[in-house]
């Protein structure tokens, strides 16, 4: 496996895993954390692919932006694969990260040859009851001075609150979830909130002419697991639930998960 420098394009921190000559595969993370949170999954993904992980504006290594639209992200991202020389790419995007894969499919088709989407809440009313844990520090009054005084056990717990299965939360995400700023982050959940009460994810797809992938965690404490069921009316799609496995597959169950997303890959072309 050949690994390659991390570099900004456009504005965006961009890491390559994989040989360059291998299919293109772009890792889209989801909100308050970054390209690091793909890590476990990026081995096995890089003995067969270009393994792009691109770190959202305002997180891990990226600037924050005067704006976090979903679109407005996903034309980023597209000035960054067309900086790169990109062409026919799978994109797999991770929770929130799903919207900006949804959104740059629906600007970019002819730069996207199949999604995946992994713990993406397909509408509002889907999601659940936010954990304690993460509405005292996300929330006012308490949100603000939390954030500051964040400690790395905060961090990583902030994490694992939404896992079903114990999970080790490497070094690289916890210091890279700390730089993430606290109005960023509320900003950033609020568009994502405004992008599916637009219209619904699974409405998105049908009109989309592309193959999907659905991964689900049947434990998620985000988001609803039955609400996966949405997804059953996007044409060219296949939904796959991962038992006792909560909001992150990639860190829960990075074994199953990077299967699921090479055969896809593999079979979408």
């Amino acid at each position: 496996m050949g690994i390659f420098d991390g570099k900004h394009v456009h504005g965006m921190y961009v890491a390559h895993d994989g040989p360059r000559e291998a299919p293109p595969l772009v890792l889209i993370h989801g909100s308050g954390v970054s390209g690091s949170s793909w890590g476990p999954v990026v081995p096995a993904l890089a003995s067969r692919h270009h393994v792009i992980r691109i770190d959202l504006p305002g997180h891990g290594q990226s600037a924050p932006a005067p704006s976090y639209d979903v679109r407005e992200q996903a034309a980023g991202v597209a000035a960054v694969l067309d900086g790169l020389g990109l062409r026919t790419v799978t994109v797999a995007g991770h929770s929130s990260g799903g919207y900006i894969a949804t959104a740059l499919t629906e600007q970019r088709p002819d730069l996207v040859g199949s999604l995946a989407l992994i713990s993406s809440g397909p509408s509002p009313d889907a999601v659940l009851p936010q954990p304690v844990f993460l509405r005292a520090l996300i929330a006012p009054p308490l949100g603000p001075f939390l954030w500051r005084v964040r400690s790395d056990a905060m961090l990583r717990r902030g994490v694992t609150v939404v896992c079903h299965r114990p999970v080790d939360v490497p070094d690289d995400l916890v210091a890279d979830v700390r730089g993430i700023g606290y109005r960023t982050f509320r900003t950033v959940l609020r568009e994502n909130g405004a992008y599916i009460a637009e219209r619904r994810l699974p409405a998105r797809l049908t009109a989309l002419d592309v193959p999907v992938l659905v991964i689900f965690g049947a434990a998620d404490p985000r988001w609803d697991p039955s609400s996966v069921h949405q997804y059953d009316t996007v044409p060219n799609s296949r939904i796959e639930q991962l038992p006792d496995v909560g909001h992150f597959p990639m860190l829960e169950a990075p074994e199953a998960t990077a299967e699921l997303l090479l055969h896809f890959a593999a079979t979408a072309r």
